[in-house]
């Protein structure tokens, strides 16, 4: 099965070259070159938006930058977005992960990187999409329909997001370190910005934890990682 790409960057040469690499390793590639026309195609009718299995999207667009993208995307659907950023300032990483971003890749980067985050991110979409649906007190999450609900309602999570909860999930009572996570939700070793783990779990407790601040699900393990916590709240 061939993988359909969505490409949004203004660098047409970039563009170009990217489309080559990937054409060639096995992805069916689409391209725009403006924020407005990348929403609108990825958007588009059909299941899925237009039916792309993730995007790479670059943070500095002529039009709608590449961070209001990401964020009218996300309040759309969860289509996995890899984020492409030549500030190099931790920030934009930080603000882009905070908005929805899966990942991220830091300009000048190797084609072959950008191939095995894509690869790593559409894979895990295809692992997390099986198995039995997990319950923890009033916390239920559905592996086939990748979906998380509290009391019977659905709770926003970007693709990430939901990756990340169910291997803490499938894992619960364990202490998973930064790196394991990463290694669990990637499905290989990918050198990575450190505390996106840390950005993801904040935003992943802003969805499922009563009280954000004083989590009782997913806890931090000081100097060691996480743990997801079986919880038997009443309903």
């Amino acid at each position: 099965m061939t993988d359909s790409i969505l490409i949004i960057d203004d660098d047409v040469r970039l563009v170009d070259m990217l489309r080559d690499y990937l054409t060639r390793a096995g992805f069916a590639v689409t391209a725009r070159h403006t924020g407005r026309e990348g929403v609108e195609a990825a958007l588009g009718p059909g299941p899925g938006g237009g039916g792309y299995g993730a995007v790479v999207l670059d943070i500095m667009l002529p039009d709608l930058d590449g961070l209001e993208v990401c964020r009218q995307l996300r309040a759309r659907g969860d289509l996995p977005v890899l984020m492409l950023t030549a500030r190099g300032e931790d920030t934009d990483r930080i603000v882009g992960l905070e908005l929805g971003a899966d990942d991220y890749l830091p300009k000048p980067f190797n084609p072959r990187e950008l191939q095995a985050r894509l690869k790593a991110i559409l894979r895990r979409r295809r692992d997390g999409e099986g198995g039995d649906v997990l319950r923890f007190g009033r916390l239920e999450i559905d592996p086939g329909s990748r979906s998380a609900r509290i009391d019977g309602v659905a709770r926003t999570l970007t693709s990430y997001q939901f990756d990340l909860l169910l291997a803490l999930a499938r894992n619960a009572g364990r202490v998973l370190s930064r790196e394991r996570l990463m290694d669990l939700t990637r499905g290989e070793e990918l050198e990575a910005f450190d505390r996106s783990i840390d950005v993801h779990v904040s935003r992943l407790r802003a969805a499922i934890e009563d009280a954000p601040a004083h989590p009782r699900r997913i806890l931090t393990v000081r100097g060691a990682g996480y743990v997801f916590a079986r919880v038997q709240d009443q309903a």
